[in-house]
């Protein structure tokens, strides 16, 4: 049996009406049989909905924003389906669902539930929206809901993938499929135990594409991005930028630990441990060579510019003159793990330990409130972490021009500087 291939569409490549023109372009070759087609909210839907949901939470009314979101779906099928076509009703149907998710009394303590269950609806309307698109265009496709094949713990924002069921339910409810017709399926969703919307975390879409590769042991996975493949910084903060034709599963997944925005740091590892090889190709230059992630001996030295903004840094200070011990790492770590605050980079001396974090502020807060007794804590907001692969002297002192540096630390072949630019 010829086996599965994935395709991972983000939100770009959704983003309007021409976009999925060139979707449909881009598969008409490469459509068939034993192909998941999985997509993400088109465009800034996942922003537009995180900033409904915190206008909520506010008590601020999210009604405009909210007409936005709607016009914005609609106004897509406008453009590429005739005005009795049943993609109008089954969005007003999804619409209308929404609605009723945000009626729900929202609280810093139910946060994350709520949000899993309304952020989700922007993959669940995209894929609905591409799946019908398609077969409008003659392409026939299947869809899929991935709460039915990704089973996930309750940890709501950031779950965690139960293998064993997953697997058995990508060969329940994806594999017949596949025997017939290419399906499609979202991005970044999943559901626990009792059938509850979960999510794997922002960006989560690639991951979801590695989970489903993995569980049906696909000959490849690919990732269609806005860029040529891997390059060895950001195009859109980097003048000059080198293409990667190939990485080894090690080098792509130190590249996406440190923050590289290209692949999910999940991605990699389902994907190495089953020898599937993931390709990054660019959806406007479908020809082009891109990326090729795979088992490889050679390792590549060229510097790489890996940039994360929005951070947080924050310092514990011990405040009964001892010495910075294992106990009080442990405290703070213990902390960090319960409310599922990610540390991305550590520096610890005499009398301190300071981390660097993605913001979160609710979750910040409770960090601040449950460990201010033990320590003074002292934080700065806004900045952005520097992470630069292989540095050589040069590029290390250009990128300190022009910033306020809050934090330095190297290793042999990693410099990482917290950073924010001058007023």
């Amino acid at each position: 049996m010829t086996k599965t291939n994935v395709f991972k569409f983000g939100g770009a490549s959704v983003k309007d009406a021409d976009a999925l023109k060139n979707l449909a372009k881009i598969l008409r070759n490469r459509l068939r049989k034993n192909i998941v087609i999985v997509v993400s909210a088109m465009g800034k839907t996942t922003n537009l909905l995180e900033t409904i949901l915190n206008l909520k939470l506010e008590k601020n009314d999210f009604s405009l924003k909210y007409a936005n979101l709607k016009s914005y779906h609609f106004g897509i099928c406008q453009e590429l389906f005739p005005e009795n076509h049943r993609i109008f009703s089954v969005l007003e149907n999804q619409f209308i669902s929404l609605e009723k998710k945000l009626e729900v009394e929202l609280s810093k303590e139910n946060y994350d539930e709520v949000y899993d269950g309304i952020v989700s609806f922007g993959e669940l309307i995209s894929s609905k929206i591409v799946m019908e698109f398609l077969c409008l265009e003659g392409l026939v496709v299947l869809w899929q809901d991935a709460r039915e094949i990704i089973s996930t713990n309750y940890d709501y924002r950031f779950a965690k993938i139960n293998w064993e069921k997953t697997r058995k339910n990508c060969q329940l409810h994806l594999k017949p499929k596949l025997e017939k017709f290419p399906v499609v399926t979202q991005g970044f969703i999943g559901a626990d135990q009792f059938g509850k919307t979960t999510t794997l975390g922002r960006e989560g879409s690639d991951f979801t594409a590695a989970i489903i590769g993995s569980c049906l042991n696909a000959s490849s996975v690919t990732i269609w991005k806005d860029v040529p493949g891997v390059l060895n910084a950001d195009p859109k903060r980097f003048s000059e930028t080198v293409l990667f034709p190939e990485l080894d599963y090690k080098q792509a997944a130190e590249m996406t630990y440190y923050g590289a925005s290209v692949i999910h740091p999940k991605t990699i590892k389902p994907l190495a441990n089953a020898g599937i090889p993931l390709y990054v190709k660019s959806f406007l230059s479908p020809d082009s060579i891109g990326t090729k992630i795979h088992a490889i001996e050679t390792f590549n030295p060229i510097s790489t510019f890996v940039i994360k903004e929005n951070q947080v840094l924050v310092s514990f200070k011990v405040t009964d003159f001892t010495f910075i011990e294992e106990i009080h790492i442990h405290k703070v770590y213990e902390e960090l793990r319960r409310l599922k605050l990610r540390v991305n980079m550590l520096q610890i001396s005499a009398i301190s330990i300071s981390l660097v974090m993605d913001s979160q502020p609710f979750n910040f807060e409770k960090l601040l409130e449950r460990l201010r007794s033990e320590f003074e804590i002292r934080y700065n907001e806004g900045l952005e972490l520097l992470t630069i692969m292989h540095p050589e002297k040069e590029s290390i002192v250009s990128q300190l021009e022009g910033f306020d540096i809050f934090l330095e630390q190297s290793t042999r072949n990693t410099v990482q500087i917290v950073r924010r630019r001058k007023a």
